[in-house]
């Protein structure tokens, strides 16, 4: 399948900041210097996948070896160093140089800013975390691989756009989806008109979540600054059960922002690139007696200016929408009949079914077959010459590697290139906002209107307190206006 780029857009924002330190220009040839902010599951996965040599595609990335060989554009020569580590878990760092073995290791993540030596960063920590470090990296001169969602709050996404924009870096967010060549050839599908109108899409993300029980607070391990690890969040005491972020809304917005933002960017890019009108959310949370906070269960209908989008997430069953074909493998599934998450196009001419490793197209029945007569009433209208003959779209699957591996390829090539990447920040602040804005109006309880060009909800009080959270001092580090 062909692949395109879609869209390039601008920004504006305002922070004030001073400089760090400027990064050392590149060659075509120079090698690249990357150091990792947060040295967990998934910034190593980045990491080493950035780096790009085949025993890291192995060891991470199993699925994407085939036989002993990958997909060739994964082979091609990176010359990518992971030359310096940063974590406030000093036993993450200590186990992530077991494979970059000669890194140099930074307990504070401004200190590795800092380091003329590094070219570009990828910042892998908790959410709440995100827009500060996005600023400061950029004001340090360095590019950045920012790992979604890409903000924890809606007012904090015009300040790192301007960030971006001021400081002339290459920013690319890791909504992989971007990276998938059926993705692109959706896009061309529905843009096309080959499925019909689309007026309704919908989204899901269904999982049997494991539900830890509470345990009580305790000293924080040695090898972890726990303030650090805090930062802008408020402060409580150490709990082992809060390093599993994402179950805490503290740290992160649920699934609606986890596993909803990739989805909601590919909506974005299949449908073409708007923003909502209006938003309506519920949301419920049932396992009080497990460790967390977040939602078990959420609603949410926005409306766009052409179609309506319809989101579910479900943290105790993982079935999701059913209907499978033979042979096709889809993401995340772990039985015979589940399709856990995934996007649905309802065209007039087709529906257009897509998750993270393929997508079936399915043709409307032709128009005229009564209801319920089945097989043989289709047959006889077939047979029937059609008063204005119309190609109509075929049954089609397929399926393709996980896009990670390309997609962390696709930054480095961009650095080179000094190329906006598909998935830049402006792109990635829409996807991000998609599910902040359900829970504003989960929140307020009620239907909310959205203004793109303000990036605000005009003229409501209400939902503007849930615009942004204040930093805790003293990482209060960025001056939001």
């Amino acid at each position: 399948m062909q692949r395109r780029d879609f869209i390039k857009s601008s920004g504006a924002g305002a922070v004030a900041l001073s400089a760090l330190s400027a990064s050392r220009v590149l060659g075509a040839n120079d090698r690249i210097n990357v150091g990792l902010i947060g040295c967990g599951g998934r910034g190593v996965f980045d990491a080493r996948l950035m780096r790009g040599t085949l025993e890291d595609i192995k060891a991470v990335a199993p699925a994407n070896y085939h036989d002993g060989k990958v997909d060739p554009r994964l082979t091609e020569p990176r010359n990518v160093d992971i030359m310096a580590l940063c974590d406030c878990n000093t036993a993450r760092m200590e186990a992530a140089k077991q494979w970059t073995p000669n890194a140099k290791t930074y307990k504070d993540f401004r200190q590795l800013l800092a380091d003329k030596d590094v070219d570009a960063v990828i910042i892998a920590t908790p959410d709440h975390w995100h827009a500060a470090m996005l600023i400061l990296a950029c004001e340090a001169g360095k590019d950045v691989y920012i790992e979604k969602p890409v903000f924890y709050r809606l007012g904090e996404a015009r300040a790192m756009i301007e960030a971006v924009r001021r400081n002339k870096r290459i920013v690319q967010v890791g909504t992989q989806h971007r990276a998938a060549d059926h993705m692109a050839e959706a896009a061309r599908m529905v843009q096309s008109g080959l499925i019909g109108e689309v007026h309704f899409v919908r989204v899901w993300n269904y999982m049997a979540g494991f539900a830890p029980p509470p345990v009580p607070d305790s000293e924080p391990p040695a090898e972890l600054d726990w303030d650090a690890w805090l930062g802008p969040a408020p402060y409580v005491k150490f709990n082992r059960n809060r390093l599993s972020y994402r179950n805490w809304m503290d740290y992160t917005n649920g699934i609606i922002t986890d596993y909803g933002n990739h989805r909601f960017d590919t909506v974005h890019q299949i449908m073409g690139e708007q923003m909502p009108l209006a938003v309506s959310s519920s949301a419920l949370r049932f396992r009080k007696n497990s460790a967390g906070d977040i939602y078990d269960m959420q609603q949410a209908t926005f409306e766009y200016p052409d179609y309506i989008l319809s989101y579910e997430a479900c943290n105790y069953n993982g079935h999701g929408l059913g209907g499978r074909t033979p042979g096709m493998r889809y993401y995340n599934a772990r039985g015979a009949d589940d399709r856990p998450h995934g996007m649905a196009f309802y065209g007039t001419e087709a529906t257009l079914f897509v998750d993270r490793i393929g997508m079936e197209l399915y043709p409307e029945p032709a128009p005229g077959i009564p209801r319920g007569r089945g097989a043989a009433a289709a047959a006889e209208i077939a047979a029937q010459p059609p008063e204005m003959p119309r190609k109509r779209p075929e049954r089609m699957h397929m399926n393709e590697d996980e896009p990670t591996p390309l997609h962390t390829k696709y930054f480095i090539d961009n650095l080179r290139a000094r190329k906006d990447p598909f998935p830049n920040i402006e792109v990635g602040c829409r996807a991000t906002a998609i599910g902040c804005m359900g829970n504003v109006a989960c929140w307020t309880g009620r239907k909310l209107r959205w203004d793109e060009k303000s990036w605000s909800f005009p003229g409501d009080k209400e939902a503007a307190k849930y615009m942004f959270r204040p930093y805790r001092k003293p990482w209060d580090l960025v001056k939001f206006s």
